[in-house]
This record gives structure tokens, C-alpha cells and sequence, in this order.
């Protein structure tokens, strides 16, 4: 007899939860936030084909699918204490299943999170995790806190997760050393929870957002958000990788998704601070960019002919500081011309 939806549960994911009152078992789980803190609470979806290939390692996509949650958690300020999961499986592969939970709670031990729910059925392969973290209380880092003037920052090497997927499908060739870390930043993401709670601990950030659909275009939550306009400066961002070609990996650094580095805003006067952090988390930590106020001028040449302009807008601009046309987009899972 093939194992029920409880044996599958009680075998791959009933594990110890100690920092919650009551975990997997009963009709729903029971935490206490710690006093003075508040809430941070996230979920996303992973669906087989559209944000994973079918064929992608199990226990590699346990691990990003805890860890894409982490990374909202990171940008927020926010430490990591629960998750829940659910999802659809279209069979009872307990090889499969194994694997998978393991990449999972690899993660989850990492971060120090507990499993405490979920809920799993029948269906195309689709994984949900819920994950909740910890804040100070009226301290969070927000989207829409980003002051005019504030240098622009994001750290690791964005573009590295979309250079992977193109190699992966074909569209481009890279060297096996790049292909591996590319392979490893689309497949095991890090979530940067390190980062995102010594900005918050250290006060060296106003406004903060994770690179999930391309740094233009969440940079561009932020500028909103924050009813100001972003200018990035091209020849201060990362360097593009060694062995890559140069338009493909600027488009994928530009406008790729899933690298889950951070992206934030932070007062000139932090630099020496930040460049202390970079050092003691070993994290390159890159000054992009800054926030300036939407005015008319900028607000049309960001828009473009045609467009009705507005605030939350990203100009980006050459090594002679003039502004370089915008024709890269973010993910959009809607948009007809989503890549």
C-alpha cells in the first residue's frame, strides 16, 4: 500500500520545533512573537516549469524554496524563526521526498528556523512556504523609506542566477568553473539574513528590497515606494564575470531574477560602516547609484516618448553621467513579453 499524505508528512517533515508551542500535528501551530517584536511574515510560490526545470536536483530545490522566503525576510531587517510549507506532488517519490527535505531542513538549520505546518496534495509539482521572522517593533526596513540623496548599494554579484538559466537552457555557453557558480547561485540560493540584520541592528539603511525580479526593477519598488527617482551609474555596478558574453550577462545583471542579494539605500554618511560590514560578513558590498528627487526633467527621460512620467523611476547612467535608454525589464509573470 503505497504511503498516505500522513505517513509521507510524519516520515520527511516531522521534525523538532522547539522555538514554537505547539508544531506539526494539530489543526494549526502555536508560536509566542518575542516581547517588543513585531511580526514579519512572507510567502511564495514555486512552480515546477515556471520558477524551477522539472529536472532540477531535489535537496537544491528544498534549500531555495525555504531560502527565497529568507531573503524577504533579510530585506526587511527580519530574523528568521518559522516556516510553513505546503504543496502539491504528483506522486508519493519518497527518494524524491527524502532529498527534497533534506535541502530543506539544511536551511532551515542554518537560519535557524523551525517547520511548524503545512499541507501537501495531489497535483503538478508546486511548493508554498510560508515564513515568519522577528523585527523590532516599528524598526522594520521598508520599501518606502529611502530619503533624497541616500547612496544606492547592492551586494554579491547580481545577474549570476539568470546567466545560469540561460546556460542551463542553451542560449549561452560558459566555462565550467563560471557554469558551477552560476549553477549554484540560480539552484542554491543565500539568502542575506547576516546583511539584512546588521542594517537593521546598525541603523545604516533606510530602505531595503531583495533582487528577485532584476535590480532595475525592484530598485524601482523602492524609488516608488518612496515617491523619489533612482539614478544608477553603470560603471559603478559589479563587474560582469570573466568568460560570459558581455551583453547577456549586463542584461542578466540588469534585469535577471532570483540572485536574492539586497539592494538598499543608506546615507552617504555610512560608507566607512558599510565598507567595515563588507568586510566582517566577507560580502562585496557595491555603491550603485542614489536616490534623487522626481523632477519633471528626469521623470520624462526615464519615461520615454509616450509614457506618462511619474515618480519611481531608474535612470541609468554612462561614465559621462548621461542617461543611458532603459530597454531591460524584470520578470513579470503577466506581461506578454515577459523573457
Amino acid at each position: 500500500m503505497p504511503p498516505s499524505e500522513f505517513d509521507l508528512i510524519a516520515r520527511h517533515f516531522a521534525r523538532p520545533t522547539p522555538q514554537a508551542i505547539l508544531g506539526p500535528g494539530d489543526d494549526c501551530a502555536l508560536i509566542a512573537p518575542s516581547p517588543g517584536m513585531e511580526l514579519a511574515i512572507t510567502t511564495d510560490m514555486l512552480v515546477s516549469g515556471t520558477h524551477f526545470l522539472p529536472d532540477t536536483d531535489p535537496g537544491q530545490l528544498g534549500w531555495k524554496t525555504l531560502a527565497v522566503n529568507l531573503s524577504d525576510l533579510a530585506a526587511m531587517g527580519a530574523r528568521p524563526r518559522w516556516a510553513l510549507l505546503a504543496g502539491s506532488l504528483p506522486d508519493a517519490n519518497e527518494t524524491w521526498l527524502a532529498a527534497f527535505a533534506d535541502g530543506l531542513f539544511a536551511c532551515a538549520k542554518r537560519f535557524g528556523v523551525d517547520l511548524i505546518g503545512g499541507d501537501t496534495t495531489r497535483g503538478p509539482l508546486n511548493l508554498c512556504m510560508t515564513a515568519l521572522g522577528e523585527v523590532p517593533a516599528g524598526e522594520a526596513l521598508r520599501r518606502d523609506g529611502a530619503l533624497a540623496g541616500d547612496d544606492l548599494w547592492v551586494s554579491g554579484q547580481p545577474g549570476l542566477a539568470a546567466l545560469g538559466l540561460a546556460h542551463l537552457q542553451g542560449r549561452t555557453f560558459l566555462p565550467e568553473a563560471l557554469a558551477a557558480r552560476c549553477r549554484s547561485a540560480l539552484q542554491r540560493p543565500w539568502p542575506r539574513v547576516d546583511l539584512g540584520m546588521a542594517l537593521l541592528t546598525q541603523r545604516l539603511a533606510h530602505a531595503a528590497i531583495d533582487v528577485s525580479d532584476g535590480l532595475l526593477a525592484d530598485l524601482g519598488h523602492i524609488a516608488k515606494r518612496s515617491r523619489l527617482d533612482a539614478e544608477v551609474f553603470l560603471p559603478q555596478l559589479p563587474g560582469l564575470p570573466a568568460g560570459a558574453e558581455p551583453l547577456l550577462a549586463r542584461s542578466c545583471q540588469l534585469a535577471g531574477g532570483d540572485d536574492y542579494e539586497l539592494v538598499f539605500a543608506a546615507a552617504p554618511g555610512q560608507r566607512h560602516e558599510l565598507a567595515e560590514l563588507a568586510s566582517r560578513l566577507d560580502l562585496p558590498l557595491w555603491r550603485i547609484g542614489r536616490m534623487i528627487e522626481a523632477t519633471d526633467e528626469s521623470r520624462s527621460e526615464a519615461a520615454g516618448p509616450g509614457r506618462c512620467p511619474s515618480a519611481g523611476n531608474v535612470i541609468m547612467l554612462d561614465e559621462n553621467g548621461q542617461p543611458v535608454p532603459a530597454t531591460e525589464k524584470g520578470y513579470d509573470h503577466f506581461a506578454q513579453d515577459t523573457p
